[in-house]
């Protein structure tokens, strides 16, 4: 047993509270990454977007994986702007307005975003506009990325951010050196503590965001059957 262990007997405990939280982190950040691609297939093959597929480098920091999939998204919003910006240039101002009404029929509002695509694309799919919508039309980008893209970027500023992804094969001690570089009591609760914090938050802006994407994929599944 480690001389720390007989000075501070919660240790063993709390790095055994580490080495879950931090791949419950790991597997949340590779559930965005595939819901990431997915959504970035729908608008490539949709809408015209040349978003690139991101993957997860397993020989990388935490923090160099957020900054992957923060300049995913970032794009993303990049490209969803500029669908508004077509819109707004090719409609009338009153066909634009209709776009954000809520009142008004979800089936014109799909014609009319479609209109434009079919201009924009000189070809456009049968569910260009449907897409179009649903991304305009919800809180995908103004809130729920902006959110994620705050919070990755608050875990790889964070102590968090210099671990490597694949540490766990590395064995408890080089995990707890990694994370802390002493086996303090305080040291790992507070580690501990950083963790459960941002992986929280993390983890409930992930489920909103995934739970976006999820509506638009399936409505892309429906018009295809």
């Amino acid at each position: 047993m480690a001389l720390s262990d007989l000075l501070y007997p919660d240790n063993p405990k709390r790095r055994q509270e580490l080495i879950h939280l931090h791949q419950e982190l790991l597997d949340c950040m590779s559930t965005n990454f595939r819901a990431t691609n997915e959504l970035a297939g729908v608008l490539n093959e949709h809408l015209g977007c040349t978003i690139t597929h991101i993957q997860m480098r397993e020989h990388s920091t935490v923090k160099e994986n957020c900054d992957i999939i923060i300049q995913a998204m970032s794009e993303i919003q990049h490209q969803v702007q500029k669908i508004d910006s077509d819109m707004k240039e090719k409609l009338e101002p009153v066909l634009y307005q209709k776009l954000y009404d809520i009142k008004e029929p979800e089936l014109e509002k799909i014609a009319i975003a479609h209109k434009v695509f079919s201009v924009v694309l000189g070809e456009a799919t049968s569910t260009a506009g449907m897409v179009a919508i649903k991304l305009l039309g919800s809180n995908l980008i103004t809130l729920t990325v902006s959110k994620l893209v705050s919070l990755l970027a608050q875990i790889g500023a964070s102590v968090l951010g210099g671990i490597s992804i694949t540490i766990l094969g590395l064995g408890i001690e080089m995990i707890l050196h990694a994370i802390l570089g002493a086996v303090e009591r305080n040291q790992l609760l507070a580690a501990v503590r950083s963790y459960e914090k941002h992986l929280a938050e993390f983890k409930a802006a992930s489920e909103k965001y995934q739970r976006a994407i999820r509506e638009v994929t399936s409505l892309v599944r429906q018009q295809v059957q």
